[in-house]
């Protein structure tokens, strides 16, 4: 063998060795003593760290295995893993909700997860999970809440017991066949909506396409938000408008009222796109943090950027999504408030609703019927 030869298969082998590095060790579960679940396994799959550049790419797809140790039911988990705390992708979560694990049972949480740590990261694992949040069956909650995890599993949790409450009420008032023609409706509100891409920027301004051209669409325009109102709503919303620009919409800022006699923590804004073919979608929420207090009116203002591709957008409008009142109690629309068609087109559906609609296509509708009656 040549000289050659040999370097050739030398650079080839320590190419391989670098290209692929095993997290079997590079993977740290850290849950506090406390903690209601306990870490009963987990599986890698064909998870892999990759150098590139100056970062190690870090393709995770993992099985964790956990037991419930608390008393009560689980409701729902979050995740938090960190490879680099300060770096761009160097954080991820994974959110589980519409879970109902007994006392004592295990149950498994899979992470999916693409992240990105510097080479010149000091010591320590490849990645570190930790337990952002557990949400229980009374609505309690353990948890360090880094990621708000205690909100959002709890607003699941709630659209979850909304739809699994409808789903049952109407079983009782129309029978199967009843049933069955309202989750054929759910199963077509959710293939009706359009696939669209959003992309969400909290501060500054979004580059424009690379050879996207400078036409007149790209200049910002004022654009008057519509309003789609709830019945139910605890907040009127009287004003608004947003900068548009061919496929971008800037700034939001809409003016609103509490109609409740309890001050509001929390509050977040649907928005919806209309383009110009007339298709309507949902483009995302606005999250507002500032207190609001009882029967009293604000303006809110965020410098979010949302950036849909591959559309003109020709109108908006707004909802009120969900609401946190200060006394930690929450409000989400009912299914009363939700019976126009055009909302329950663009209101997201809820884990519980897409996991019973899952059952109902992968088992029948007997399957479904013996989930409701439990």
């Amino acid at each position: 063998m040549s000289i050659w030869t040999k370097l050739a298969f030398t650079t080839a082998a320590a190419f391989a060795q670098e290209a692929s590095i095993d997290l079997s060790r590079g993977m740290k579960v850290d849950f506090a003593k406390d903690a209601p679940l306990a870490v009963r396994g987990m599986d890698l799959g064909n998870s892999k760290g990759t150098p590139r550049a100056s970062a190690i790419v870090l393709d995770m797809h993992a099985t964790l295995r956990l037991q419930n140790l608390s008393g009560k039911r689980v409701k729902g988990v979050t995740l938090l893993v960190v490879a680099q705390e300060a770096s761009p992708g160097g954080k991820g979560s994974v959110a589980v909700p519409a879970l109902d694990v007994p006392a004592n049972e295990e149950f498994s949480v899979r992470i999916d997860l693409r992240m990105l740590r510097p080479m010149t990261a000091a010591g320590g694992p490849l990645a570190q999970v930790t337990l952002d949040g557990v949400l229980f069956d009374d609505l309690t909650f353990f948890g360090d809440n880094r990621l708000n995890s205690k909100r959002s599993l709890t607003l699941w949790e709630l659209e979850a017991r909304r739809d699994r409450k409808h789903l049952q009420q109407v079983l009782e008032a129309r029978g199967r066949e009843g049933l069955q023609q309202e989750v054929l409706s759910a199963i077509n509100r959710q293939g009706s909506r359009p696939r669209v891409d959003v992309q969400v920027v909290r501060r500054g301004a979004m580059p424009r396409e690379a050879n996207a051209p400078a036409t007149n669409l790209e200049m910002d325009r004022e654009v008057q938000f519509s309003f789609l109102r709830m019945p139910g709503a605890p907040v009127d919303l009287m004003a608004g408008s947003v900068k548009v620009a061919a496929n971008q919409a800037k700034s939001p800022h809409i003016e609103l009222r509490n109609r409740e006699a309890k001050p509001i923590k929390h509050l977040e804004i649907g928005l919806a796109m209309k383009d110009t073919q007339g298709r309507e979608f949902l483009a995302g929420t606005v999250p507002f943090d500032t207190p609001l207090a009882a029967k009293s009116a604000a303006k809110l203002t965020d410098a979010s950027t949302l950036r849909v591709g591959g559309v003109v957008i020709d109108s908006m409008s707004s909802f009120v999504n969900n609401v946190e009142y200060a006394d930690g109690n929450y409000w989400i629309p009912s299914r009363a408030d939700l019976a126009d068609p055009r909302l329950a087109g663009l209101v997201s559906p809820s884990p519980e609703e897409q996991r019973l609609v899952q059952l109902y296509s992968r088992k029948g509708l007997d399957a479904l019927i013996a989930e409701l009656k439990k």
